[in-house]
């Protein structure tokens, strides 16, 4: 997937400006795609090149002008042939995992320390996308809504964010046990 793909998928919703998008990709996207806002804004230049944006100028009178973006119907088809092509297996690729990859041979108090780091990172960020899951939904409960809501696939994208932040926590909690119980069993011997 390229960024392309993911700001189109943003612009769905309606019109954004570059900070719009920003604020929204910082939220709603976050879960699955991390960018800039200097490469959000060069990515919207290049997909209005390309005709799979299209910009407007709004006047402001006590702030600057701005430009908002809506995808183009090129724009619609170029993630209509993204959603249909195969999608790559997902690869885990994190530094963590090969520090603790070297627990045996090194000591492990700064990555005991890096786990709980960590752990306490995707706590905050389970609040956030529960908190945005609960907005999307407004007044009804998850099962109402995934029947009847207008639109579902941002939510099921967040669902996928809670589940992965969810398993990342608790595999940061319990190797760090693990390795704390080891040290400290090292250290009784």
């Amino acid at each position: 997937m390229a960024l392309r793909h993911a700001v189109l998928a943003a612009l769905l919703d309606g019109e954004y400006s570059g900070y719009e998008l920003a604020k929204s990709f910082g939220i709603g996207v976050a879960n699955f795609w991390h960018a800039l806002p200097q490469q959000l804004y060069a990515e919207l230049a290049k997909l209005e090149r390309d005709g799979l944006v299209e910009g407007r100028q709004v006047v402001q009178e006590t702030r600057p002008n701005k430009r908002l973006f809506h995808v183009t119907d090129a724009g619609i088809a170029e993630l209509e042939e993204f959603a249909a092509a195969a999608s790559k297996p997902l690869v885990i690729r994190d530094d963590l995992l090969v520090k603790v990859q070297t627990a045996d041979r090194i000591g492990t108090a700064p990555v005991i320390a890096q786990l709980e780091e960590r752990a306490a990172a995707a706590d905050a960020k389970i609040e956030l996308l529960g908190k945005i899951a609960r907005r999307m939904r407004g007044g009804m409960d998850e099962e109402e809504f995934l029947l009847r809501g207008e639109r579902i696939g941002g939510y099921l994208t967040c669902l996928r964010g809670l589940a992965f932040e969810q398993g990342h926590r608790d595999w940061c909690r319990r190797s760090a046990a693990i390795l704390r119980e080891r040290q400290t069993n090292r250290a009784e011997r």
